[in-house]
């Protein structure tokens, strides 16, 4: 392909090589956040369309709000890869991925410029106008991928974009002393907080044990929904945000 006509109006077409044909589904339904973890924007930009990559997004945005369209939204580009929500584990094939620039942990990340965060808004807003795609499926490639990823971070401002009508958020609880759920616990508790992460979307075992997986879960819950702290402990404030979105989807359901 040498070319097409972009799906989001605003954006400049740079064809990625590295896509294919959605498999299980013709039309996506979720979105994914990144953050590009490199140096430089054009060097993020440059790999996502290097066919020696074998990797790519259906979009790029530039800290100044330039959008990059790569891969057409009908397409299923190469950018969650092993992951899963709701037991789903070909992301690829149900979701556009948008990729933002930032350098990342590993090499001094930094806040998301406010010009970049409009511009993710407005995209956001197109795609999800575009494909009728519900607010709790507006994700970070840290909740498909707990563990493996842990991107866009803590740093990025979902309530802004909740602000303007894109993603599920609730006011996370504050955090305070008082009991918690940790690495090596067991019972029905944890069993109960492990249900109601799976009924959220995230993938975890409903053991009655906490974990090496339950704590990195925690962690990816954290970081999207109560970043404030990160540290994989299910506290009170943990607990109760992961209560109050639950809440919030039933709500929204009933109506």
């Amino acid at each position: 392909m040498t070319g097409f006509s972009p799906d989001e109006p605003s954006a400049e077409v740079r064809v990625s090589p590295n896509f294919g044909p959605r498999r299980e589904t013709l039309r996506p339904d979720m979105i994914v956040l990144h953050y590009t973890g490199m140096a430089t924007g054009a060097a993020a930009e440059a790999w996502l369309c290097n066919p020696a990559s074998e990797v790519s997004s259906h979009y790029l945005v530039h800290e100044d709000g330039r959008i990059i369209q790569m891969v057409r939204e009908c397409d299923r580009a190469w950018h969650a890869g092993a992951s899963s929500w709701f037991g789903r584990r070909d992301i690829n094939s149900c979701s556009v991925g948008i990729e933002i620039v930032n350098p990342g942990h590993s090499l001094g990340y930094s806040a998301f410029p406010k010009r970049q965060v409009e511009a993710v808004i407005g995209l956001c807003l197109g795609i999800i106008e575009r494909h009728s795609i519900t607010a709790q499926r507006v994700l970070a490639h840290s909740d498909i991928a707990p563990g493996r990823k842990i991107d866009p971070g803590e740093k990025f401002p979902w309530n802004a974009l909740f602000a303007a009508g894109v993603g599920h958020l609730v006011p996370a609880a504050p955090v305070r002393r008082g009991a918690v759920l940790k690495a090596g616990d067991t019972g029905a508790e944890v069993e109960a907080l492990q249900s109601m992460l799976a009924l959220y979307g995230y993938g975890v075992e409903i053991s009655g044990v906490f974990d090496r997986q339950t704590e990195i879960v925690v962690e990816a819950f954290q970081r999207h929904f109560r970043p404030r702290l990160v540290d994989g402990v299910a506290d009170g404030s943990t607990s109760s945000t992961l209560q109050s979105l639950l809440t919030s989807l039933r709500s929204v359901a009933s109506k």
